[in-house]
C-alpha cells in the first residue's frame, strides 16, 4: 500500500519539472533514483532559496555598481577582487542548476568541472584579498573549498555519491553561500556598498 507524496513532495516534484531556459531538457521521472544522489524535499527549498536570493542580491548590487547607482569602491581595480567577483558570480546559479537537475549526464560532468574550477579559482583569489592589510575571518573558507574541491572529483571518480553529494552541498552551502552573506553584511566590504550604498 503506498501513501499519496505529501504537498511539499509534490511542490518539489513540479519544481523540479521547471524547464530551464538554455539548458538540458526536463527529466520525466523521478531524478537520480538510479545514481543515490538524492536531496530531500527540505534541502532542496534550501537550495532553491538560497540560490535565488544570492543570485537575486548579487544582480542588483553588479548592476548598481556597473551603472553608477552605488557608490564608487576601488577594490572592484584590485586584480584579485575582480578575479574573485567575475568567477564567484556565475558559480551561485551553476552550483544551483547541477544540485537541483539530473545527475550523472555527460553535460552534468562537464558542468560539474567547471563548476568546481570556478570555486577553485575563486578561493586562490580570495588568497590575495586582504582587508586592513590582513585575512579576516572569511579566509578560512579558503582550505575549507580547496579541500572540498578535491574531494568532490575523488568521490565521483571513485564512484561514492554520497560522499560526492555531501561534498557538493557542503561546499555550495558552507563555503559559497555563508560567505556570501558576510560579503553582502559586512559594512564596506564591496558587494554591501553596491548592495546598500
Amino acid at each position: 500500500m503506498t501513501t499519496a507524496p505529501s504537498p511539499l513532495v509534490t511542490a518539489i516534484d513540479r519544481i523540479r519539472r521547471l524547464p530551464i531556459p538554455f539548458l538540458v531538457k526536463v527529466p520525466s521521472g523521478p531524478l537520480d533514483a538510479s545514481t543515490g544522489f538524492d536531496l530531500s524535499p527540505r534541502l532542496l527549498v534550501i537550495i532553491w532559496a538560497a540560490a535565488i536570493a544570492m543570485t537575486g542580491a548579487t544582480a542588483i548590487a553588479l548592476f548598481r555598481g556597473f551603472t553608477g547607482l552605488a557608490p564608487a569602491v576601488g577594490a572592484i581595480r584590485h586584480l584579485g577582487v575582480a578575479i574573485h567577483v567575475a568567477t564567484v558570480v556565475p558559480a551561485v546559479p551553476l552550483g544551483a542548476y547541477l544540485l537541483l537537475t539530473r545527475k550523472g549526464t555527460k553535460r552534468h560532468k562537464q558542468l560539474g568541472k567547471v563548476w568546481v574550477g570556478l570555486m577553485v579559482a575563486t578561493a586562490t583569489s580570495a588568497i590575495f584579498i586582504k582587508s586592513g592589510g590582513s585575512f579576516s575571518f572569511i579566509h578560512i573558507f579558503v582550505p575549507m573549498t580547496l579541500i572540498s574541491s578535491y574531494k568532490i572529483v575523488a568521490t565521483a571518480r571513485r564512484g561514492d555519491m554520497q560522499g560526492h553529494r555531501y561534498e557538493v552541498v557542503t561546499l555550495y552551502l558552507g563555503a559559497l553561500m555563508i560567505p556570501g552573506i558576510f560579503s553582502m553584511a559586512l559594512p564596506g566590504r564591496l558587494l554591501n556598498v553596491w548592495l546598500f550604498g
